[in-house]
Order: C-alpha cells, then sequence, then structure tokens
C-alpha cells in the first residue's frame, strides 16, 4: 500500500509541474489573442466611421472569437491555480469537493480544444488514471462537471446576430460612433459580407436597382479576387496605397 502511495503522490507531483507549465505558456498564448482582439475591434471602428455597418457586423465575429479564447483562457487559469493549491485531494479523487471536481474536467475539457497548451494532454492523462474512464469521458465531451459556460466559450456561435450587435455597439460607443441598426436589412442565418440580400427595401413603394458601370456579368471586375477577403480594410492603415476606381453608377427606380 505504501508503494501505491508513493507512486500515486508522484503522479500528482507531476500534475502539479504540468500545470504550472501551462500557466507560464498561457501568458505567452494570451499576447497574440490581446493583439488580434486589437486588431479586429479597430476594423470594426473604422468600418463604423465610413457607414460600412455590414461589414462592421461581419468583423465583429473575430472580436467575439478572440474575447471567448481569452475568457477562456481566463478559467483554465483560475483551474491550475485551484489544482496546484488542492492538489492533496487529487489523491483521493472520491473525496474531492465539487470545485476540485469543476476544476479537473474544465482541464480535460480544455485540453481537447487549446492546442496552444500541449501540457493540458500530458496531465489530462494523469487525471484520467485518477478520477476513471467514466469522468474523464464525460468531462471530453463537455458534460458532467464540465462548467457550461467554458464549454460555451470553445464551441458557442460568434455569428448570432444579437451578440454581434451588441458587440458593434459597445464598440460604436467606445468611439463616440452613433449606430442605428432600424434601417439595416437584417441578413439571414448564415451572415457574412458574402450573404448581403440582392437589394435592401427603403420604402415600401420604390426598389432601387443599382447595375454598376452597366454590366451584370460574372467576369465583372467588381468581385474581389478569389484570395483576398472582401471585408479587410488594410487599405485603411495605409500600408496599401492602392486607389480606388471611379464607377458610375446608374440608378433606375421602379415604382409597385
Amino acid at each position: 500500500m505504501g508503494f501505491i502511495h508513493r507512486r500515486t503522490s508522484k503522479q500528482t507531483v507531476k500534475v502539479k509541474t504540468l500545470l504550472g507549465l501551462a500557466l507560464t505558456r498561457l501568458a505567452v498564448a494570451r499576447r497574440p489573442h490581446v493583439a488580434r482582439r486589437s486588431i479586429s475591434s479597430s476594423d470594426v471602428s473604422q468600418f463604423l466611421a465610413l457607414g460600412h455597418l455590414d461589414r462592421a457586423l461581419h468583423r465583429a465575429e473575430h472580436v467575439i472569437e478572440e474575447d471567448n479564447i481569452l475568457e477562456a483562457f481566463s478559467i483554465i487559469e483560475l483551474y491550475c491555480n485551484r489544482l496546484i493549491e488542492n492538489a492533496k485531494q487529487l489523491d483521493k479523487p472520491h473525496e474531492c469537493d465539487e470545485d476540485t471536481q469543476e476544476a479537473v474536467a474544465g482541464v480535460m475539457f480544455a485540453a481537447g480544444w487549446c492546442g496552444e497548451l500541449p501540457e493540458l494532454l500530458f496531465a489530462r492523462n494523469i487525471l484520467e488514471n485518477k478520477f476513471g474512464g467514466d469522468f474523464a469521458m464525460m468531462a471530453k465531451h463537455g458534460t458532467g462537471a464540465v462548467d457550461p459556460m467554458l464549454v460555451w466559450k470553445f464551441s458557442g456561435n460568434k455569428r448570432n446576430m444579437e451578440l454581434k450587435k451588441k458587440v458593434v455597439k459597445e464598440i460604436a460607443a467606445e468611439n463616440n460612433i452613433q449606430v442605428n441598426f432600424s434601417e439595416f436589412s437584417e441578413v439571414a442565418e448564415q451572415d457574412g459580407c458574402d450573404n448581403m440580400p440582392h437589394h435592401q427595401e427603403l420604402n415600401h413603394k420604390a426598389i432601387y436597382q443599382i447595375d454598376m458601370d452597366g454590366s451584370s456579368e460574372s467576369g465583372s471586375d467588381h468581385s474581389p479576387p478569389h484570395d483576398e477577403d472582401p471585408c479587410d480594410i488594410s487599405d485603411f492603415d495605409g500600408s496599401k496605397s492602392v486607389q480606388p476606381k471611379e464607377k458610375k453608377a446608374t440608378i433606375s427606380v421602379r415604382t409597385r
């Protein structure tokens, strides 16, 4: 029995070491996400300043994605610290309190989503031996003791329109920009820059049809190159000096 106890203690020490390494790596892993979040937020602000509400909503998806990852990192950090502080409980899994079980399950679940934190995978293998296959299986699938909020942060729908509007409103308020969604024609569930409606009804008596350059052929120059993001506003930061081509728009009005 003493041999088994010493072996379990060694595994616990190893888990503590792995979680400590994960915390160190976590500080580094945050940086690119913070940078991308800042860039995406700036993009939203610029699109709003230019009056491109549809593109601002599309770029808000990137803000939501980075926010979710950063918040998930904060939860993982909390769990790692909790397990390091309560490591003794890991030697007796059946006597662990609910907070420790939640932390163990959260680390197990996050290990499958955080390629940036490979230490979690090694820690999960040890914890699986301690807590059993059933506990580990539920944790890996985001059930059981796993916090639903952590599951949502990794797998939630970042394209939810109401959530995107909320993010856009917050960014607009930070930059003193007025946003009015009442005139915005909502896009279908799978919204984005490529899913813009073919026309927007500005009033109930007229439909405005705009034919750019008088051509609607598929080979027109109006569509962006295949390898470029139609929502990319890198031109606005001065990194590119491409001058926009002037296009004449012919507007015809049909009354119903």
